[in-house]
């Protein structure tokens, strides 16, 4: 007895194992899992980020107010040439400068950048420098 050929065989419908439908299920489950994880790193990356820019900023307007001859415009002066040459890592900046005669005090206020869209991630940091004096 030898068999038909290919073309003379019924057609039956090929069951697939469901063996493929549960890898299908798993990566539905995870993949928003993996990229809400991934976009959270994003989000602590660009918050660390601002507030390291916000920090780099107060320490140089507080080391240009604690320059011997400095005052708070050599301090708002710096900052903004910092942030101008840092760019858009922290947004809505504000920089507030103190001067007194043993301390220059700078504080830096903004938004970090954000992966989310209505997310306000506030930034504000403080430095501060004693004011050089002859001796």
């Amino acid at each position: 007895m030898s068999n038909p050929p290919s073309s003379h065989r019924p057609h039956r419908p090929r069951r697939r194992g469901e063996r493929g439908a549960v890898g299908s299920v798993q990566m539905i489950v995870l993949m928003p899992l993996l990229i809400g994880l991934f976009l959270a790193a994003m989000q602590a990356a660009l918050y660390y980020y601002g507030r390291s820019a916000a920090i780099s900023i107060a320490q140089t307007g507080a080391a240009a107010a604690a320059a011997e001859h400095g005052t708070t415009a050599d301090c708002q002066a710096a900052a903004a040439t910092l942030q101008a040459a840092i760019g858009d890592a922290i947004t809505d900046v504000h920089v507030s400068c103190q001067r007194t005669a043993t301390r220059a005090t700078t504080i830096v206020t903004g938004q970090a950048l954000s992966v989310f869209p209505g997310w306000q991630n506030s930034v504000s940091q403080r430095a501060a420098a004693p004011v050089e004096r002859p001796t």
